[in-house]
């Protein structure tokens, strides 16, 4: 997405972008392409947010990603949680924005998602394959809590019978908690959420706009208690930070008491854009661990496989001595003979999706 891609949002009480409000640089938001917005509440002090109307909300993943989905949908481009390490960074130089600051700050929304995503599932072309969400970006960041996006979105996947999964840091998603159910009738459902580790003072400063990893454990025990199986993507593991034995065995240990039905391990990676801003935050919080990461990442923006391996079989053997293993990979369901809630006319009738398979993380 490009700011040339988009247009104006309609309605509401907005000023568009260069009138009554500080301008933005023209190159930034072209001819009024953009609206921004901003809100005198605490949550949200300090938060520009540029609603735009998207021209197409699935998006293909490059080929060469290390993905294991082809299809997303990101309703939000740049997140309040402010994750000093989000590999997402990078994405919003492509719309000549701030990768440090600006990213945790000017967030894009596509306030057409719901709309847009009901008829792209409709067309002839589309094939019913498996969308993630919350891979680039997280979809229940604050912002949600006030555009709402994700009902929409939830609601238009079900009634498509769409496969889909959700990764997320955000105790939102609870609130979405009946739609979820309703849409794990008739399609296949995946939730993932991320807790890289357990360590409190940790969190305050690497994860600022995040809930508490313990708040992020709830959700899981909740949707668990609802049915709704949930699993654990622990990332980042921090090097030198949060990949000690001790404090492995404490957050899969807590994952695990969650109720969680899987934990996936991910050491950190530093891509351009990420790699800048977390080591500008390591030589303020950690200076003395500088050099050790510059030896530990080299040029590269991964670890070195063998502490990959490391990680992933030390947590992989605390997963087995806590009850935990591999997300089982469920049926797929076709829709229920009644009619879901209607559709936009324009689109075709919804039937059931093609053999579409959940997100397995682990």
């Amino acid at each position: 997405m490009r700011w040339n891609h988009l247009s104006l949002s309609d309605g509401g009480s907005h000023t568009p972008a260069g009138a009554g409000e500080p301008a933005a640089p023209a190159a930034l938001f072209g001819a009024a392409d953009v609206v921004t917005r901003t809100f005198d509440t605490p949550e949200f002090r300090g938060i520009t947010f540029h609603e735009v109307r998207a021209r197409s909300i699935v998006n293909r993943v490059p080929g060469a990603s290390r993905m294991p989905f082809a299809w997303t949908v990101n309703p939000y481009r740049g997140c309040t949680h402010a994750c000093v390490y989000c590999f997402a960074r990078k994405t919003h130089s492509y719309l000549d924005l701030d990768t440090g600051i600006g990213f945790d700050t000017q967030i894009v929304v596509k306030v057409n998602a719901p709309d847009l995503l009901r008829r792209e599932l409709g067309a002839r072309r589309w094939a019913g394959e498996h969308i993630a969400m919350g891979t680039n970006v997280d979809c229940y960041q604050r912002a949600e809590g006030r555009y709402r996006l994700m009902p929409g979105i939830i609601a238009a996947l079900r009634d498509y019978a769409n496969p889909f999964s959700i990764l997320t840091k955000g105790t939102l998603i609870l609130r979405d908690l009946e739609l979820l159910r309703q849409a794990a009738a008739v399609t296949e459902v995946g939730i993932s959420v991320s807790v890289g580790f357990t360590d409190t003072a940790l969190w305050r400063t690497v994860e600022p706009g995040t809930p508490a990893p313990e708040r992020r454990l709830e959700v899981v025990r909740t949707l668990a208690g609802h049915g709704i199986s949930c699993g654990v993507l622990m990332a980042p593991v921090i090097p030198y930070l949060s990949d000690s034995p001790e404090r492995l065995r404490d957050t899969v240990r807590a994952i695990a008491a969650a109720g969680a039905t899987s934990v996936t391990p991910l050491a950190l990676h530093l891509r351009p854009g990420a790699r800048e801003w977390f080591m500008g935050w390591l030589a303020r919080h950690h200076p003395h661990l500088v050099r050790r990461y510059q030896v530990l990442y080299g040029d590269g923006s991964y670890a070195p496989r063998w502490y990959q391996r490391r990680i992933t079989g030390q947590v992989h053997e605390l997963a087995a001595e806590y009850g935990m293993g591999p997300t089982r990979r469920g049926a797929h369901r076709a829709l229920p003979e009644r009619a879901p809630e209607p559709a936009p006319a324009a689109g075709p009738t919804p039937g059931p999706a093609p053999g579409a398979t959940q997100l397995t993380l682990l």
